[in-house]
């Protein structure tokens, strides 16, 4: 079994940013992609971006321009940058991890507000 710890989320005025870290422990399972999802209340969870195990990234047209994710080299590690934020980004942020065999892993989540 692998955890996946959120951290990073909290209030921010828009036009901030904010770094979002995922830390997986547990199973030292390979994994193949890491990524990050949100969710706003009363709709479906979103995709934001991924990250491959060869460091190939893609982004939702939402946040393209204005995110980065990351990695350490082991994959133990998942960051996410938001840049220019706005009351849009304004979600439950959750990491989710993808095993080569198939099965994937989601974290708890973490808020992030964006308002003044």
């Amino acid at each position: 079994q692998v955890q996946l710890a959120e951290s990073g989320g909290g209030l921010v005025q828009p036009g901030g940013s904010l770094r979002l870290s995922c830390a997986r422990s547990g199973d030292t399972v390979t994994l193949s992609t890491m990524g990050w999802y949100r969710q706003v209340p009363g709709k479906q969870r979103e995709w934001v971006a991924s990250i491959t195990n060869s460091r190939s990234r893609a982004y939702a047209d939402s946040v393209k321009g204005r995110a980065t994710i990351s990695t350490d080299n082991g994959m133990n590690t998942v960051f996410l940058q938001i840049n220019s934020l706005n009351s849009e980004d304004t979600a439950v942020y959750y990491c989710t991890a993808k095993a080569s065999a198939g099965r994937t892993y989601w974290g708890q989540g973490t808020r992030v507000t964006v308002s003044s």
